[in-house]
């Protein structure tokens, strides 16, 4: 049996969405996550409804501040495998369903 969203009195249904950055996995250091994490947000505000120019402002970012080579996918509803450098990947939630993965891999 499937589970439904149920509006509640004003018109809201009962799912919670997420409005701060949710890490799922990483194994950045504290500050290069910090940083990565702020830059994901900043950029899902910027282009709210842009994903590809989200993900490019988060490439580009990231290969100035800690070298060439990063990658960005952001989204909804995708799967990936990926081999990547060691203590170099993040992958988080914004905004309840947008998935951010970034990692490095030369």
């Amino acid at each position: 049996m499937e589970s439904e969203c149920v509006p509640q009195a004003g018109g809201q249904d009962n799912r919670r969405l997420h409005t701060y950055p949710l890490v799922r996995h990483s194994d950045m250091n504290e500050e290069m996550r910090t940083e990565c994490m702020e830059l994901c947000v900043t950029a899902c505000e910027k282009f709210a409804s842009n994903n590809e120019a989200a993900a490019k402002l988060i490439k580009d970012s990231m290969d100035k501040k800690f070298g060439a080579s990063w990658h960005a996918v952001v989204g909804e509803g995708f799967g990936f495998e990926i081999t990547h450098e060691t203590k170099n990947l993040l992958y988080m939630f914004f905004g309840g369903t947008i998935a951010i993965a970034v990692w490095k891999c030369s």
